[in-house]
């Protein structure tokens, strides 16, 4: 039979959801001005900044790798494991919660 959750591990568990919506609700206020005066695909509530700077980075863009570093050296510093920005990528599309 699994551990049940401690109410400090539940309350920490909500807060990094509270947090990724929040991160959502940014991306898609940021590229929302792009997307409207140069068009290309809508942003997704779905894809946090991590996931889009991810796919820059992977897809070559020039502001994609620099990006990535930074917020792989930052997620780094509060403890993640490298590559936050790849990871970020999969779990966006496959409808996941982010690791």
């Amino acid at each position: 039979m699994p551990a049940r959750e401690t109410p400090l591990k539940r309350l920490g568990n909500w807060i990094v959801q509270v947090l990724i919506g929040i991160d959502q609700f940014v991306y898609v206020l940021l590229a929302g001005p792009y997307y409207l005066i140069v068009g290309g695909i809508c942003p997704s509530a779905d894809e946090t900044i991590s996931s889009r700077v991810g796919r820059a980075a992977m897809a070559g863009a020039w502001w994609g790798k620099p990006c990535a570093w930074f917020i792989d050296h930052l997620f780094m510093l509060l403890g993640s494991k490298p590559g936050h920005c790849a990871r970020a990528i999969e779990t966006a599309f496959l409808g996941m919660a982010p690791k």
